[in-house]
């Protein structure tokens, strides 16, 4: 009687409706691949009896090699995006299943051109990337792009309209407007006009943060005291600049909401002029410089990311998407932290600031 001959990693593949490559980078750990595909693998091995199943069964849950992870951040001189970056890093090398590199790049020119050309680039040579991008249709078409090579692509902080977007990460913009809204009114003075600064239109999630303030004011009966909308560009000296101009000519400057950066330029500006006008601010993130604010009474709150939160769900979701260990979440938001002097958490119990 003829022998049967041993089923091979072809049958393996056959089986499992994979190709033989796929099957070998189950065997050897060559590559990252989905969990759903090692499992297939596995019953297959199992089916046919195939001599190497308890190394295929240790690869179904060892520790995935070679992860290759991209991010796409803004302005490296910015104090809160060297606390993402910071926090990234710690996240994606503390994590036990996956191992490889995380790749971080700063875009200084916050042009739709710069922003496309980069996230394409790093997208290319990444198994996933996670950018910090402006609604435009350069970036969208990037966007796009990457998703057509079958690339991850996440939009961290502020979303955009590509159809090839695979999540957000990030706060509910709308409702950190809308709470900084209330904070103002609540803590203003009942008379006296108030500033709201924007970094750029371009971002959504400043939009949303300006129309969720707006509409506070406005289902308060009080849109009248608002000012227009003024764009400091997420720069600290045009911050500085539109500050100063704003105490200059509004004797009765009750309240300042800054729903983008610059805050350090708004803190110097009112540290700096000569009226001693101390309008309520309300501004984002707590850094160095927004937790000295905070303690001299320069500004009133800080409505924050946690960052901490923010990069494990980061590094979650982009696993997710390499591996298919679970379905990726299309809208991840996180709760933001209400910050004032009083509450003021102690620096130990956020190593993250700069």
């Amino acid at each position: 009687m003829e022998a049967k001959s041993r089923p091979t990693a072809a049958d393996i593949a056959k089986l499992a409706g994979v190709g033989v490559a796929t099957v070998d980078r189950v065997l050897n750990g060559r590559a990252p691949v989905r969990q759903e595909t090692i499992d297939r693998v596995k019953e297959a091995a199992e089916q046919l009896g195939y001599h190497a199943l308890p190394l295929i069964k240790r690869r179904a849950t060892a520790r995935i090699a070679n992860v290759r992870l991209g991010f796409v951040l803004q302005k490296e001189a910015d104090p809160f995006y060297q606390n993402v970056a910071a926090a990234l890093r710690r996240e994606f090398s503390s994590r036990l299943e996956v191992g490889g590199k995380a790749e971080i790049v700063f875009v200084d020119d916050i042009s739709a051109s710069s922003l496309g050309k980069n996230i394409v680039e790093l997208g290319t040579k990444t198994d996933a990337v996670a950018c910090v991008a402006i609604e435009h249709p350069l970036v969208v078409e990037a966007v796009d792009e990457l998703n057509l090579r079958r690339k991850s692509v996440f939009t961290l902080l502020s979303g955009i309209s590509a159809s090839g977007v695979t999540g957000y990460i990030g706060l509910d913009s709308r409702k950190v407007g809308r709470t900084g809204a209330f904070i103002i009114s609540k803590m203003a003075r009942a008379q006296g006009r108030i500033a709201t600064l924007v970094g750029s239109h371009r971002y959504r999630g400043q939009e949303l943060s300006e129309i969720g303030f707006r509409s506070y004011f406005r289902e308060m009966g009080e849109e009248a005291r608002l000012l227009e909308t003024i764009v400091n560009l997420d720069d600290p000296e045009v911050a500085r600049e539109v500050t100063t101009s704003l105490l200059d000519r509004h004797a009765d400057l009750a309240a300042i909401y800054d729903a983008g950066g610059g805050r350090d330029g708004i803190i110097q500006a009112i540290r700096a002029h000569s009226s001693g006008q101390r309008p309520i601010v309300v501004c984002n993130d707590l850094t160095g410089a927004t937790r000295s604010a905070l303690i001299d009474g320069i500004i009133t709150c800080v409505l924050c990311l946690p960052v901490e939160a923010f990069a494990r769900a980061t590094i979650d979701e982009m696993i997710a998407s390499i591996t298919g260990a679970r379905a990726v979440a299309s809208n991840r938001t996180l709760p933001f932290d209400v910050i004032f002097a009083e509450n003021l958490p102690a620096k130990s119990e956020s190593s993250f600031e700069v």
